[in-house]
């Protein structure tokens, strides 16, 4: 037996709670982690509203960093002992230990503990294919990151400063934009005091830019599109104000012959070569000091439902994990 956060109905943070679970050996294929830190995200609070569906009941959380404790028939890669993590799912992230197909686990280097692994795998492995998969940045480019001091915008902002952009992002608060500052942005915008889409066209003077990293959705999606030069790219990844609504697609043609894509990290890192190189490419730019990982808040696992809380409410910055 161990213990997990499930839920049985979805909603608010109420319906998380705090239960023992049997806990199988691993079969063919899989292993047995035991959690060390557990990494919070957005898409874990759509899953527990029912936005995105889960079959009930079920655990949440796709993203954790801890040890091997066993192994299934047929694993030769990984060994009991082995330092690892994962940020692919499946979902059940939540718990003390559980078992994972071992093709979705990263074995860790040395010089990446397990607490900065909970927080860069589910949210640097979505900047590696923002960054360098579904378009490639390169030097001269010029970006708009919104939620710029958030987990996925400080690590995606130092990375494509890293790759030579000049990146522009947007916060709700003037605390949130010195750490947007911090993390990689050239300019930051207020959103709340200032129209984005205006300030971006004083920014760089009319032209827009070439690619807007959009994770709030609603609110932003008409505006992200307006801040785009001709032929621009609106990458939405997320909706942390809520559904896009349905729009009328002749509008990318009268902005300019826009480009829009919806992407997800499964379908970039859903093979266990795709998910190694993309992982070596994040350690490797954490290894750097290009990308540096900032202390993530943290919460006990049990108290999950006080950081789903939090990070609803926008009260935090950057990583959230939970401490098992």
């Amino acid at each position: 037996m161990t213990e997990a956060i499930r839920i049985h109905n979805t909603g608010g943070p109420e319906v998380m709670s705090w239960e023992e679970v049997v806990l199988a050996a691993p079969g063919p294929g899989e292993a047995l982690v035991r959690h060390h830190y557990v990494g919070v995200n957005f898409v874990d609070i759509y899953q527990r509203q029912g936005l995105y569906k889960l079959p009930l009941p079920s655990g949440l959380g796709s993203e954790a960093a801890g040890v091997v404790e066993a192994v299934g028939p047929g694993v030769a890669e990984l060994q009991p002992g082995d330092r690892v993590a994962y940020g692919t799912g499946p979902v059940g992230a939540y718990a003390e230990a559980r078992v994972v197909p071992a093709d979705r686990l990263v074995r860790l280097p040395d010089d990446i503990d397990d607490r900065t692994a909970a927080c860069i795998m589910l949210k640097g492995l979505t900047a590696q294919y923002l960054l360098l998969q579904t378009t490639k940045i390169e030097p001269g480019d010029t970006i708009l990151m919104h939620a710029a001091a958030g987990g996925v915008g400080q690590i995606a902002c130092q990375w494509a400063k890293h790759l030579g952009a000049t990146v522009i992002g947007t916060v709700g608060s003037e605390e949130k934009a010195t750490l947007a500052r911090a993390n990689g942005c050239d300019h930051v915008i207020v959103y709340t005091r200032e129209d984005f889409v205006e300030s971006v066209r004083q920014i760089t003077a009319g032209r827009g830019v070439r690619v807007v990293y959009d994770s709030v959705g609603k609110d932003t999606f008409a505006g992200s599109l307006d801040c785009l030069q001709p032929r621009g790219l609106l990458v939405t990844f997320g909706q942390s104000s809520g559904l896009v609504p349905p729009f009328d697609v002749t509008a990318l043609s009268v902005k300019g012959s826009l480009y829009l894509t919806r992407p997800t990290l499964n379908a970039y890192a859903g093979n266990p070569e795709a998910l190694r190189r993309m992982a070596g490419d994040l350690f490797r730019v954490v290894r750097s000091g290009a990308v540096r990982i900032q202390p993530p808040q943290q919460f006990a696992l049990r108290e999950a439902a006080c950081a789903h809380a939090a990070l609803e409410a926008r009260r935090t910055t950057g990583s959230i994990v939970l401490v098992v």
